[in-house]
């Protein structure tokens, strides 16, 4: 029997056409996801800290590109992403020391970080406008 013919045998491994998508398998993926845009986010705040060691024009650039409805939607998906990874990593700590690791549990508590990294988002973004209105 060659290689050739042994290798094609072989069963493959299930992929995700065959999983019915779950709550934890969803919130797992989406904690990889945010872990990339918080990489991606950290060159805005960059851009935000160099702007700010240069001179006045160079941060005006800035504050005008996060004023606009873009710097706005990606701000509002930074704050989110950060609040969500944070939650996340929370919620696979308690599983790494054995806490709410049954499956009942551990779908409660990824709607818990779902919905939780969602109200803290909303709530850090009411918050921040309205300090915005309030102080010069």
């Amino acid at each position: 029997m060659s290689v050739r013919s042994r290798v094609r045998s072989r069963p493959l491994s299930p992929h995700l056409q065959i999983y019915r998508p779950t709550i934890t398998m969803m919130m797992s993926i989406a904690h990889r996801l945010t872990g990339a845009v918080l990489y991606l986010g950290t060159l805005m705040v960059t851009w935000w800290l160099i702007a700010l060691a240069s001179n006045a024009s160079s941060y005006a650039v800035f504050q005008d590109f996060l004023g606009s409805w873009l710097g706005q939607i990606i701000l509002f998906g930074y704050i989110w992403a950060l609040f969500h990874h944070m939650l996340g990593g929370i919620r696979h700590l308690l599983w790494d020391i054995g806490l709410w690791i049954d499956l009942p549990a551990a779908s409660w508590l990824a709607w818990v970080t779902l919905v939780g990294s969602t109200g803290l988002t909303v709530t850090a973004w009411i918050t921040g406008q309205s300090l915005r209105a309030v102080l010069p």
